[in-house]
């Protein structure tokens, strides 16, 4: 299967008082990888501020399953779940992999666009559409029932 995947250092402050990696630094490495996918496909920030556009999450989980400590090297991947045909609606899954390969924890998320004029919801534009068809799919992937977005 296709996927974008990078690697991610471990910083001193993302490690809390048991020695391990603290919860919340999971979702900033999912943070850092989607970043990255969209930079690296034509979605940079730049584009985002002429587009006048954004990516929005309306859900956000993280499932651990090994621990990960400050010496530890870590990847991230990342592949679309789900999506509706315009891509206004999307679903992006992470793993989180040890050296080894051992999955250490899978990310899911669900997320939008937003119109950063008009703070409202958006269908995002053909540009935008043709990056996400582009992107990684899961074995699984599945296309959502599309839904009005009222602006």
């Amino acid at each position: 299967m296709n996927r974008f995947e990078i690697p991610i250092q471990i910083r001193w402050s993302d490690i809390d008082q048991n020695r391990h990696l603290r919860h919340s630094a999971y979702y900033d490495y999912g943070a850092t990888t989607r970043i990255a996918c969209f930079s690296q496909h034509g979605l940079t920030n730049l584009k985002f501020e002429e587009l006048r556009i954004g990516p929005i999450l309306f859900r956000e989980e993280a499932l651990f399953k090994r621990e990960i400590k400050f010496e530890d090297q870590v990847k991230v991947d990342l592949v679309v779940t789900k999506a509706t045909p315009d891509f206004s609606r999307w679903s992006i899954r992470h793993h989180i992999y040890k050296e080894d390969r051992q999955v250490a924890a899978i990310l899911n998320m669900d997320g939008a666009w937003i119109d950063m004029t008009k703070r409202k919801l958006a269908i995002p534009n053909d540009f935008i559409q043709q990056v996400f068809a582009d992107f990684p799919k899961a074995e699984d992937f599945e296309t959502i029932p599309f839904k009005r977005i009222d602006n």
